[in-house]
């Protein structure tokens, strides 16, 4: 479980690192220019129907047109989800020109569009709100059954006989007083008022609500009681945080705490040097085997190798202890790189039925931590392993890398904007430790181009910070990720 997490903010970029055992095992990455759209709610128009699919492409005003399938559309007195003979089709459903609300399910993904859903859900803190659905269920992480009674009874008691609404009591309500789940289900409905009054008067393309930044998020879905401390680097999200849950989460108030050390937060707990790690194919094993992971729009092949390692006892015992290790090793890059979709593991061949028992069993205590939803199979008869895990928003590489031009799409190198973002720190970084009287920047052209560009508000303010001008000068034979901050 995570016992503490860092957030580092600024005014274009939030960092979150959850950390267990004092390591990272997983990172969150918000842009302001690149906001993820999960839970945003929009008045989409239908763009065109696809009885073929059972699908209809909608325009909710963002560059590619979004997915929505008929089993993701709400009906009002529709059977149960497992009553799918008599569905109707999408025709019956939508038409082209028609305007309704959608929610964003999954963000845009490579070249696939956002994948939408009518069946809101309407996160707080205990709860969340199904608004066209009305029964109750527990979270599944909630394993002790007299809980699971308990906050159902409770439910009960707070909601009408025959309640409109449906809701879902999360792992976090877990020893929730009846008070704080009834504030959490006034909220909701208040919440979904608004919605419902936004979403009256939407024109098409027209964001009805949104969701909350990634640092309240935080606090919201994560931050639980066994969470040790949040330390953040900025005044303002501090402050932010801070009035989030003072009103909605008081017990957690106390564990947010502003961090104002002078060297930066993530590198004070190594954190920048592991995300450096989690952009490269190869991790190494401490036994001196490697892994290999290899990313691909249809899935994401694994590959675990013995390397220096050469054991004590012999070949099938070195074997199995590399797998081992390998197994933790997969599952914090998984959480880490936020790799999704279909994953297949070539562990190295094992003859013991035994052992490769054991390695799978490692793999799936070491993803018991994961939020996200993984299936795992048993070795296949070619001796791999085929596992899913829930994909919802883009891979860490997806966001902080692009195409390389030099190898034409073969490889990745750091976007222009990842450069520019990691400019600003190294400045912030050479203002607390040293004295200067004025900066040269080093970068590829496709970096000062944006630095002078969209970024020259960053600048600026970096310059008002520093009290000392900040000068650009374009390297030609810099690669596209290299820069130099020259003290002058």
């Amino acid at each position: 479980m995570p016992e503490e997490i860092l957030i580092n903010a600024t005014l274009r970029e939030t960092r979150v690192a959850v950390m267990e055992n004092g390591v990272v095992q997983e990172l969150m990455i918000e842009r302001t220019s690149r906001r993820g759209l999960i839970g945003n709610i929009y008045m989409g128009k239908v763009s065109r129907v696809l009885p073929g699919m059972q699908a209809a492409f909608i325009d909710i005003g963002i560059a590619r047109t979004a997915f929505l399938h008929a089993s993701d559309i709400a009906r009002p007195g529709a059977p149960a989800p497992d009553a799918q003979a008599d569905e109707p089709g999408i025709r019956e459903l939508l038409r082209e020109g028609q305007l309704l609300p959608v929610q964003v399910m999954k963000d845009p993904i490579g070249t696939k569009g956002a994948r939408l859903t009518t069946k809101m859900t309407i996160p707080s803190r205990y709860l969340v709100m199904l608004p066209t659905g009305g029964k109750v269920g527990v979270s599944s992480r909630i394993e002790d059954e007299a809980e699971r009674d308990r906050l159902k009874a409770a439910m009960e008691t707070i909601l009408p006989a025959d309640p409109v609404s449906g809701y879902i009591v999360r792992t976090a309500a877990e020893g929730a007083s009846l008070e704080a789940l009834r504030a959490d289900t006034l909220f909701l409905d208040k919440l979904w008022a608004a919605i419902n009054a936004g979403a009256a008067s939407a024109r098409s393309g027209q964001l009805i609500h949104e969701d909350l930044s990634l640092a309240v998020r935080v606090i919201r879905d994560i931050v639980g009681h066994d969470i040790e401390r949040v330390q953040v680097d900025a005044e303002r999200t501090f402050d932010r945080m801070r009035q989030f849950a003072a009103q909605f989460m008081p017990e957690i108030e106390s564990k947010i705490e502003l961090y104002d050390g002078r060297r930066p937060i993530l590198d004070l707990y190594c954190v920048e040097e592991d995300i450096e790690k989690a952009l490269k194919r190869q991790v190494a094993l401490k036994s001196g085997g490697y892994v290999i992971f290899d990313q691909t729009e249809a899935m994401t092949t694994i590959d675990v190798n013995t390397g220096g390692y050469v054991g004590h006892r012999n070949l099938e015992e070195t074997i199995f202890r590399t797998n081992l290790e390998a197994a933790v090793t997969i599952a914090r890059q998984l959480r880490l790189r936020n790799l999704g979709g279909i994953i297949i593991i070539d562990f190295i061949d094992m003859l013991d039925a035994n052992h490769r028992g054991q390695v799978l069993e490692a793999l799936e205590t070491a993803l018991a931590a994961d939020h996200a939803r993984t299936q795992i199979s048993e070795h296949s008869a070619l001796g791999l392993v085929e596992m899913t895990r829930k994909r919802t928003r883009e891979s860490l590489e997806h966001i902080m890398c692009q195409s390389c031009p030099a190898c034409r799409g073969n490889g990745y190198v750091k976007a222009p904007e990842t450069v520019c973002y990691e400019i600003f720190r190294e400045i912030l970084r050479q203002h607390r430790q040293f004295r200067f009287d004025e900066l040269v920047v080093l970068a590829h052209q496709d970096v000062v181009e944006l630095l002078l560009d969209e970024e020259s508000s960053g600048l600026a303010e970096l310059e008002e910070l520093t009290g000392k001008p900040i000068r650009l000068q374009n390297e030609t034979m810099f690669a596209p990720d290299r820069f130099d901050v020259v003290l002058m």
